[in-house]
């Protein structure tokens, strides 16, 4: 007697994952129109058991008996750099995710990582599902990396690479990419929302008892967000963002979810013809070009994680014909630019409201806290009064609404860093000057945006 398989049929938001008895032509969680797709669901018993997942039943365990692998034990990527972003290195069983634009330089990065890792006689699974077999050897021919112990699969089948792990018992797992992964537990085309999370589970499940971590590669959408459900990023231990601008050579890590480690940190790399290799010292790779003499640029640190980075922030300010002005910012919060211009016209007397205003922070690193508000403002002055400073001055501060200027964090380690780039002054909130001791630089407290205006162009 032949059984029956009982199916039902679903339909999914490919935007959000919502699932709906039946179709209808808005996703009411997401709001998005024509977004839902079908899914047949096999609703039938199985007495089959992946051979992966355990059978025995887990029994609770006292958090003090747990056996605790620390950092010093993590797998080291060849990247200093990354390995302070994983918060020291690869921890055992844990899956990362690895996306960015296209032709960023994803898969070379991945590529680099797996030849250090197989350099030491540590097998390395390399599954890529765009790429042949012939482009992995010419890119791995173009690096010269070591092929000893790195294996290739050109499978999209997530069985069928779970069962080549189990032979290759790899010290580390490359997919590239989880968008082009399926499994035929699922009815829907490659790349849906329903299949990236179904393969991404089984994939991460295995690994994590196997105790092999995974690097995921992931696409991007238009919005710069990671492609698929939104459920992959909490389903990971590790999320990072590879920026950069695939016309010129830098390119930026960045931090964004880790479980092991702190966030928000960066990572400052430079594609070469062999590769991409690390910048050791970040903050001479972005003012390395700065001049002092030049109005309308300001140097600033900001912090990244754990990191200080000084960076440039140039602003050009030009009368307009237009009745309505125009403002542009690149690398800072727009909004926060027209705030500090707001700022400027009321509380310095500046006039603004007929001059297009451009900001832009020099080297492609996008800055999000409030501590370059100082280095903003000045940078608009400077352009509009046609001023620069006589002396080599960093800058570092919030600015409020009244013009007062308000404390920031790591004031100390922010200064340490201006010191080792040799400037010889700076200027901070007048709150925190006494917190800085036996420092050979000049420092200069200020209680207000108008103060500081005042010293900065002072003789």
């Amino acid at each position: 007697m032949v059984s029956r398989k009982s199916q039902r049929t679903e339909y999914v938001c490919e935007n959000c994952d919502a699932t709906f008895p039946k179709w209808q032509g808005e996703c009411y969680h997401c709001g998005t129109w024509n977004s839902l797709i079908a899914r047949n669901l096999n609703t039938s018993k199985s007495n089959s058991k992946h051979r992966w997942v355990k059978e025995d039943i887990e029994e609770a365990q006292l958090l003090s008996g747990i056996q605790f692998d620390d950092a010093k034990n993590r797998m080291t990527t060849g990247f200093l750099e990354l390995d302070q972003i994983l918060g020291g290195g690869i921890v055992d069983g844990s899956s990362i995710l690895l996306f960015g634009d296209p032709g960023i330089g994803k898969s070379t990065l991945l590529l680099q990582i797996a030849s250090h890792v197989s350099s030491n006689n540590s097998p390395v699974l390399y599954v890529s599902g765009e790429e042949s077999a012939n482009q992995i050897r010419a890119r791995s021919e173009r690096l010269k990396s070591s092929r000893e112990s790195l294996y290739y699969i050109g499978s999209t089948n997530i069985m069928t690479i779970i069962e080549n792990i189990e032979k290759v018992e790899p010290a580390l797992v490359i997919i590239d990419s989880i968008q082009t992964m399926f499994t035929d537990e699922i009815d829907s085309p490659i790349g849906t929302v329903g299949q990236v999370r179904e393969t991404a589970r089984q994939i991460m499940i295995y690994c994590k008892n196997k105790k092999i971590p995974v690097f995921l590669t992931g696409h991007v959408t238009k919005e710069g967000s990671v492609a698929g459900p939104r459920v992959l990023e909490h389903m990971v231990d590790v999320v990072l963002h590879f920026e950069g601008n695939s016309d010129n050579g830098y390119r930026i890590i960045r931090g964004i979810k880790n479980r092991f480690g702190s966030t928000n940190e960066i990572g400052i790399f430079e594609m070469m013809d062999i590769g991409i290799r690390q910048v050791d010292n970040p903050s001479s790779f972005f003012i390395h070009d700065y001049n002092s003499d030049l109005p309308g640029s300001v140097p600033v640190v900001t912090v990244e994680g754990t990191r200080p980075i000084i960076i440039e922030i140039q602003a050009l300010t030009s009368y307009s014909v237009f009745p309505q002005p125009r403002r542009t910012a690149t690398g800072i919060d727009f909004n926060r630019m027209i705030l500090l211009s707001t700022v400027l016209s009321r509380r310095t007397g500046l006039k603004l409201s007929d001059q297009d205003l451009i900001v832009n922070v020099i080297g492609g690193i996008k800055v999000t806290e409030p501590a370059a508000d100082l280095g903003i403002a000045l940078a608009i002055v400077s352009s509009f009064k046609d001023l620069s400073p006589k002396e080599s001055t960093i800058v570092i501060g919030e600015i409020g609404l009244s013009g007062e200027l308000r404390r920031v964090q790591n004031i100390t380690k922010r200064i340490d860093e201006a010191q080792k780039m040799g400037f010889s002054k700076a200027i901070i909130p007048n709150l925190q000057s006494k917190e800085i001791q036996n420092s050979e630089i000049k420092v200069i407290g200020v209680s207000n945006l108008k103060e500081a205006i005042n010293i900065y162009f002072s003789n």
